[in-house]
């Protein structure tokens, strides 16, 4: 079993061991192998590791030269990028350390001109920056570095921000670019004068959250207090010359609390620093406070003629060239953003520059935006000189257009200085506009770009005239015309400044005498003045030399129609105008309508109506009908007649007319309202009487204007202020309104008409006693006819102007009516009474008026007129009894042509009527010249150096003041003539200080050594336009004379003193014209010789004989009263042949009256028959200058001489 076990297990055995060696070999075998593999693993892995290092390296080296590359790449683009700004770049650092070394210089005159130039005008700013300050400032020791002509803008502003407010609205004239930076740069609240609205309109597109307010508007205080509290842009627009207190702490910024918060009233409000405040006046010339000022800055955005003309001239090519408009705005729009968006990249750029740290070389935005901006700039320089040349295309036709925008932006300026006439004539820039492009559309057509050039301007003069003319009272058209005229002329370069001015102005070379009997001292006077000039040279002796000839052609009853005498009918029309007002003042105005005509056209002397309906096709919701109303005139009736016919009337409900008075407000608001919502007529009668309801009206009708339904007309009247002090209607009602006038008319037989058209046929037939009743009435309406236009003689007509109304006349009918009736006789004392100093004579407040009134009555109503034997004029008989027509028909065929005579005055009366018209038109229009311009300046010398030069004139002559003291002392007899004296001489210092005071703060203020105040100003204005300034006339003695004439006057009336006080003897013969107080003189005549005859002072008169001797024939003066001179008379003369008052001579306005004898005698000696009382005044202009009253002998009836408005003057 062993065996068996054996011989089964030793080859197993055998085999395992076998076997085992076997593995033991293979193992030794295998373990050789992997040793093998292993150390061929070992050098794969040191192999990989090997080739990934190397293969590392390589893509690191890769990349490297990538980024080394892309490096080189973008420095290369930033080198080539950055060079072509290296040369700009270097220049503007070199600048700017340039700049650096400038900035105290700079900044001090920036900071000067952002704080004073503002309310300035374009004219005095350049003035004040380039004549005064920079001038100044390079003298300063220590020296202040200041960069040479400097701009103040470019230290506060920049292209990209000019074309952002230019795309917002704001013109692109300098003058608006200097507005709107200060506006954004200034500290303080902005305050701006801006009439034609303009800068508003600018404000209201840019600020995108304005919140626009009004004072005294309802609720306005909430509104401020919660823009304050939100940090708000606010508006008050509209504001006057003062603000409600209330606000002062807004203004000041006087806030509280460390500067957290701010009083407003009684309530402390959270103050947000990014509140903002503006504000805005329409009013043209305000004068503000001093602390206003000091609170805002004064920003003038007033429209200037330059800038006005290039907006004019966009319209213009607007309207002709639309193409060319659109491609300039275009242009300009595309500029404008080209500005902004390379101002953008290049701050961008800038900005990525500085910020940049580190290599920025790898930073390749930088690099792009570079590239970018490179490009974009390229592509834009390529569109600049592109647009360059298309821009100079457009503006060459563009040019053809000026002149036209040049005469429309004339005739504005022309328009807005109307005012100065009259308050009631305000024009807005954009009714203006409107006129301006109505006219471009109407004017004739024409392919020929200079006819239709030349056809606009037509067009725009004619309907800017026709526009204006139908809003200004009858006197003042022809001021309007002959402004227009001269300053189209001007325009032209086609008349001569000096002789402009010398027409205006009219000097006269100061005691001259005339050698000839045909001129007077002051004409003869104005042609020395005349002669002076090169054009005129030799004129007073040619006068002389060929004095019949000149006599002839002066004396000829139209010389503006006739031929000036030898070569002087070769001149051109404006010098013969300069001679004319020197030899025939009162021809000045047909000789200005002939110029006018000559120049501009017939149509500007044509006195035409325009109908009321094509002025109401140019009425709408926003522009309402402006009636000025005139006595006896109502213009509503053309409203109701048109209303008819468009389907407005009363009973249709969609016509509402108020008559304003206590009240009606409320009635006139709701019908305000009501006929803006649906289409309605309102008719505003006489707003004039409800002042205070007047700006609530203005901001109703402005908020009106603007969707309202298109029916929607709002008519208004009222009647024009008598000065400047009463005026209250509102600037804007008046801007927006179409302004028409309706004055009565004029001339006796429109007049006598007129007062008949009252009545009718049934009228002359009511009353039982027919006869009388028509005979009284028909001379009732002669009267009436004549006390209204009697008027325009001035104060040789009526001492006082008197609204004689149609009521006055109806009424006196309906007296006469009742008295004819009642009473089996005419009671004629009675209706005289009645009529003159009741119906009529309600109005008068002057007793010399009041005689007139009841002289006039006393010689056209009386017994006789019952018999047709009253002459109501030379040749102008009472009517026999007729009908209705058969009156008017009398009245056609006998009434005598216009005259004096018509009113019982001397032809003379027109002729001083004339004059003064004359006068009073060319000193009008020397007011409205242009302050920039050489009219009315003369010489080339600026309006300052004109003044400055009158100034020392005046200074340098004016003598030492009166010693009253020592006169007093010196006086051992103070009689009543010597405490005359005395009083005199207080008057005169008075007088004579204030000129000095007055002359030598101008003279600081112009120097500039102080602020120009109101009262300056005024005295400026006064010494330039030759008028006597009011601050002078306070402290003086009436007088109509021009200042220079008046100084010459005052100089002799100080010498006159002098001699006197020099000895206190009363002068042999006393210049009664030069005391201040002449009634003072007369009185110490009468208390001398009271006190001599010990007669009582209350029961005395004064006695005077005109004697037959001139003041050089007296050596000592009479025992008792005293002989005086410089009298004059007016609407007749005195006869020294027949020692009575006789009529006048043609042409010899008011003859001297020799020396006058004046002495006291009881009032029961005083000789009263055949005596004319006759008024004494100080001027010609009557009424208050009354001084005492003259007994003069004459054989006329004194009625003569009353109703010819005789008086004697103390000058001429």
């Amino acid at each position: 079993m062993f065996y068996r076990v054996y011989c089964d297990v030793e080859p197993k055995r055998l085999a395992l061991e076998q076997a085992n060696k076997q593995l033991s070999d293979a193992q030794n075998k295998l373990k050789v192998i992997k040793a093998k593999i292993q150390e061929l693993d070992d050098n794969l892995g040191q192999l990989t590791a090997q080739f990934e290092k190397a293969t590392s390296d390589k893509l690191k080296c890769q990349q490297e030269a990538e980024a080394t590359e892309q490096t080189i790449s973008l420095a290369n683009r930033l080198v080539g990028g950055l060079a072509s700004e290296k040369v700009r770049w270097g220049e503007t650092v070199a600048s700017f350390r340039e700049q650096e070394k400038m900035l105290p210089g700079d900044v001090l005159l920036t900071a000067s001109y952002l704080s004073y130039a503002g309310c300035f005008s374009k004219r005095y700013r350049q003035i004040m920056l380039k004549e005064k300050w920079m001038p100044y400032v390079v003298t300063l020791n220590p020296f202040i570095p200041m960069t040479e002509g400097i701009d103040p803008l470019a230290l506060l502003t920049d292209d990209a921000k000019v074309a952002i407010w230019n795309n917002e609205g704001l013109p692109s004239d300098r003058m608006s670019t200097e507005n709107a930076t200060i506006l954004t740069s200034a500290e303080r609240w902005p305050l701006m004068i801006d009439p034609q609205l303009q800068g508003i309109k600018w404000i209201k597109n840019r600020e995108a959250d304005l919140k626009v307010v009004r004072l005294g508007q309802r609720g306005y205080l909430d509104k401020m207090e919660h823009a304050v509290a939100n940090g708000d842009c606010v508006l008050i627009e509209n504001i006057g010359e003062s603000v409600d207190p209330v606000l002062d702490a807004l203004l000041g910024r006087n806030t509280i609390k460390k500067g957290k918060y701010i009083k407003i009233g009684d309530k402390e409000v959270e103050f947000n620093p990014l509140f903002r405040l503006l504000l805005h006046t329409k009013l043209a010339n305000p004068h503000y406070k001093p602390e206003m000022q000091a609170q805002t800055t004064l920003i003038n955005f007033t429209v200037t003629i330059d800038g006005l003309e290039d907006q004019l001239l966009a319209n213009v090519v607007r309207l002709e060239r639309p193409d060319l408009e659109e491609l300039k705005a275009e242009l300009t729009r595309q500029q404008n953003d080209f500005k902004i968006k390379l101002k953008e990249l290049e701050d961008s750029l800038l900005s990525r520059l500085s910020s940049a740290e580190g290599n920025f070389l790898g930073d390749t935005a930088l690099v792009e935006n570079l590239e970018t901006t490179k490009l974009t700039a390229a592509d834009i320089e390529e569109k600049v000189k592109e647009a360059k040349v298309t821009e100079k295309k457009i503006n060459e036709a563009r040019e053809l257009y000026r002149p036209a925008a040049a005469r429309a932006a004339m005739l504005y300026f022309i328009l807005n200085d109307l005012n100065k006439i009259h308050p009631m004539y305000q024009f807005s820039l954009k009714a203006f506009n409107v006129v301006f492009e109505k006219a471009i559309e109407r004017a004739d057509k024409s392919d020929d770009v200079k006819t239709r050039v030349n056809t606009l301007i037509a067009f725009i003069t004619y309907s800017v005239y026709n526009y204006t003319a139908r809003g200004l009272f009858e006197r003042d058209k022809l001021i309007f015309t002959t402004q227009v005229c001269f300053q189209v002329l001007l325009l032209r370069k086609d008349i001569n400044p000096p002789e402009l001015d010398f027409l205006l102005r009219y000097p006269s070379v100061p005691n001259s005498t005339s050698p000839v009997d045909f001129l007077s001292h002051q004409s003869w006077g104005a042609i020395k003045s005349l002669s002076a000039m090169d054009e005129f040279r030799n004129l007073d002796r040619d006068i002389e030399g060929s004095a019949k000839r000149w006599k002839k052609f002066v004396e000829s009853e139209c010389p503006e129609s006739e031929k000036f005498p030898q070569e002087w009918k070769n001149k051109t029309s404006m010098q013969k105008l300069c001679m004319m007002r020197a030899l025939r003042p009162d021809r000045m105005t047909y000789a200005i309508r002939l110029f006018v005509e000559e120049k501009l056209g017939q149509e500007y002397v044509e006195s035409r109506t325009i109908e009321f309906a094509k002025s109401w096709e140019e009425s709408g919701p926003a522009t309402p009908i402006f009636f000025i109303l005139s006595a006896g005139v109502n213009p509503v009736k053309d409203v109701e007649v048109l209303g008819e016919k468009m389907g407005f009337a009363h009973d249709k409900g969609n016509y509402h007319h108020i008559s304003l008075g206590q009240g009606q407000e409320v009635v006139a608001d709701q019908a305000l309202d009501t006929g803006a919502k649906e289409g309605h007529w309102v008719i505003l009668e006489n707003i004039h009487l409800v002042k205070k309801w007047l700006p609530s009206l203005e901001k109703k009708l402005e908020a009106h204007g603007e969707g309202s339904d298109p029916n929607f007309r709002v008519y208004i009247s009222a009647e024009p202020a008598g000065d400047v002090a009463g005026h209250i209607i509102p600037q804007g009602i008046l801007q927006a309104s179409i302004k028409i006038t309706n004055e009565p008319p004029t001339g006796m037989k429109l007049n006598l008409h007129k007062s008949l058209d009252n009545f009718n046929q049934e009228t002359l037939e009511q009353c039982a006693r027919e006869n009388e009743f028509k005979s009284i009435l028909f001379s009732l309406c002669y009267f009436h006819a004549v006390v209204a236009e009697r008027r325009k003689f001035g104060p040789q007509g009526w001492n006082r102007v008197y609204p004689y109304n149609t009521g006055d006349l109806t009424i006196s009918v309906s007296v006469l009516l009742n008295y004819l009736e009642a009473n089996p006789k005419v009671p004629w004392e009675d209706l005289r009474y009645l009529f003159g100093e009741i119906m009529y004579g309600g109005h008068i407040t002057d007793d010399w008026d009041r005689r007139l009134c009841r002289t006039y009555l006393s010689e056209y109503m009386k017994p006789e007129l019952l018999d047709g034997d009253v002459m109501f004029a030379p040749g102008f008989a009472c009517p026999p009894p007729s009908d209705y027509n058969g009156y008017h028909g009398y009245i056609d065929e006998n009434l005598p042509p216009e005259s004096p005579y018509l009113y019982g005055l001397h032809p003379n009366a027109e002729i001083g009527f004339l004059t003064t018209t004359s006068d009073t038109l060319f000193r009008t229009v020397l007011e409205m010249q242009p302050r920039d311009t050489g009219a009315g300046a003369g010489g080339g010398m600026t309006r300052e150096e004109k003044v400055k030069q009158i100034l020392d004139e005046i200074l340098e002559k004016l003598p030492d003041p009166f010693n009253v003291i020592e006169l007093m002392a010196r006086a051992e007899d103070k009689n009543p003539y010597v405490v005359v004296s005395f009083q005199e001489c207080e008057r005169m210092n008075t007088l004579t200080n204030e000129l000095r005071r007055s002359l030598k703060e101008l003279d600081l203020g112009l120097k500039g050594e102080l602020t120009i105040t109101a009262d300056m100003e005024s005295l400026s204005n006064a010494l330039f336009l030759d008028q006597v300034p009011e601050s002078w006339n306070k402290r003086a003695y009436p007088s109509m004379l021009a200042l220079s004439a008046w100084y010459n006057d005052l100089l002799l009336r100080i010498k006159d003193l002098e001699s006197w006080v020099a000895d206190f003897n009363l002068p042999s013969c006393v210049w009664l014209s030069g005391f201040f107080n002449p009634q003072s003189f007369l009185t110490a005549i009468m208390q001398s010789m009271a006190r001599k005859n010990e007669w009582p002072l209350d029961r005395m008169c004064l006695q005077v004989d005109v004697t037959k001797k001139s003041k050089e024939d007296f050596s000592s003066p009479p025992r008792e009263g005293a002989y005086v001179h410089g009298l004059f008379m007016e609407g007749a003369r005195w006869d020294t042949q027949t020692n009575l008052i006789q009529e006048s001579r043609l042409k010899e306005l008011t003859p001297t009256v020799p020396v006058v004898f004046i002495r006291a005698i009881p009032v029961d000696k005083l000789e009263t028959k055949n005596m004319y009382p006759c008024p004494l005044y100080k001027t010609r202009q009557r009424g208050p200058t009354f001084v005492w009253t003259f007994n003069l002998k004459t054989k006329e009836k004194p009625a003569r001489w009353v109703l010819a408005g005789v008086a004697l003057l103390l000058a001429p």
